[in-house]
């Protein structure tokens, strides 16, 4: 073992796994075989940082730099882009877009500035020609929650957007009674009208300044403690839940609701 390793290292370690006589598991590894691995890898590093758990980030942060030079390395194999390439194309990307530090003549006093410069530098660098196409360059693979709250943010860019957020509170309201007529008439457009009522709902998320994706964690988080503590007491009790009527249960999931609410 060394006491220092360089991004060559893990590169050099990359190829001789990858070549003749080394690795069979990554000798057969393919981008596609790996995309899973990339999302994973990317997720238990954010999991990281809501924890609050640095020596844990050290670790996933290592795990995704892995992937990005695994995917150079399986791309430089076929003739294609190389991890300097990679390498080039982000350096080139962050001193492009941030001309208000490495060139004369542009300013950008607030992070709101920086943002807005962002955008329009982001646009002419992919030869974005409209909105739309700005919108669809939205990755489909991101969560969908966060895709939607992303779109919202181009639309909103060009002032297609509610002026304050009780505009957007009563579009949920709308899209309910839709989905609530959808159910009644069970005509086929129910999945519809449920999409539409979660998009409006990230609507209200970014007037807030919300995420919905750690919203949602966040109460799913909550759904199992207070699950847990209805179980416990049944348990308690001598009862199992699948013995239980609902009603006792919810008078169960009532104090759970007090027991763990946040202390103020």
């Amino acid at each position: 073992m060394k006491e220092k390793y360089t991004l060559e290292d893990l590169a050099e370690i990359i190829r001789t796994l990858r070549a003749e006589g080394g690795c069979p598991w990554d000798r057969e590894q393919t981008h596609e075989t790996l995309r899973e691995a990339m999302l994973e890898e990317a997720y238990e590093a954010a999991d990281a940082i809501d924890k609050g758990d640095m020596e844990n980030l050290c670790e996933e942060t290592g795990d995704v730099l892995l992937q990005v030079v695994f995917h150079a390395q399986i791309e430089a194999e076929k003739g294609g882009y190389t991890l300097d390439d990679v390498l080039r194309g982000v350096c080139e990307k962050m001193i492009y877009r941030h001309p208000h530090v490495f060139s004369t003549g542009v300013t950008a006093e607030t992070p709101e500035e920086v943002l807005v410069n962002w955008e329009a530098l982001k646009k002419k660098e992919k030869h974005l020609s409209s909105q739309t196409e700005a919108m669809r360059g939205v990755p489909d693979a991101l969560p969908a929650l966060l895709r939607a709250k992303k779109v919202q943010k181009k639309a909103a860019d060009v002032g297609f957007d509610f002026y304050e957020s009780g505009g957007a509170m009563e579009k949920v309201f709308e899209e309910c009674r839709e989905l609530e007529e959808a159910v009644r008439l069970r005509d086929g457009t129910e999945e519809e009208e449920f999409g539409d009522l979660l998009f409006a709902l990230v609507n209200i998320s970014r007037f807030l300044k919300i995420n919905p994706e750690f919203a949602l964690t966040k109460a799913i988080k909550k759904f199992i403690n207070r699950f847990e503590y209805v179980e416990n007491s049944a348990l308690s009790e001598g009862k199992q839940l699948s013995q239980m009527t609902l009603e006792e249960m919810d008078l169960l999931w009532d104090k759970a609701k007090h027991e763990l609410r946040p202390k103020q």
